[in-house]
């Protein structure tokens, strides 16, 4: 369906603002999906994603630097995140021996365990969201919004 029958408009839209308001839309709906996918472990979008940052550093800890770099809402507020997430007991959080300054954040067994039961449906939901592409198209659409969106 267009966005112009989505959003019921009246008047023409330029493609430009054709290209924003398909990118928004989409990355809502995608969204919504993926939070109904997460609310029965209670962690928001935010909190999942940390948990994947940690779990990608096998084993070892991650400081709040390294965690804010590598999220992908860099507005995130990643103390109030790996707060909420130590509250949950998912993660643990320490100040490092060499620089008292710095504090470590590890993932927990706990928080190792809700990651392997999310991924097979985060993967059926990254499939779901593809499944009317072929491969050439998948690519095509990933090089045409990294073209769009660097500057």
């Amino acid at each position: 369906m267009k966005i112009e029958d989505i959003l019921k408009s009246t008047v023409p839209l330029d493609n430009s603002k054709k290209i924003i308001l398909n990118v928004l839309y989409t990355q809502n709906i995608i969204t919504e999906n993926f939070n109904e996918i997460l609310k029965p472990h209670d962690i928001s979008g935010e909190q999942y994603n940390v948990l994947r940052i940690l779990r990608g550093q096998k084993g070892n800890p991650a400081n709040m630097w390294t965690i804010q770099e590598r999220m992908l809402a860099k507005t995130s507020n990643t103390t109030r995140l790996v707060d909420k997430l130590l509250l949950k007991e998912l993660v643990t959080r320490k100040v490092c021996p060499e620089n008292r300054r710095k504090i470590e954040v590890l993932i927990t067994p706990k928080g190792l365990e809700v990651l392997e039961e999310l991924d097979p449906k985060v993967i059926a939901h990254d499939q779901y969201f593809s499944k009317n592409l072929n491969s050439e198209e998948i690519d095509q659409l990933n090089h045409l919004l990294e073209k769009y969106r660097n500057k």
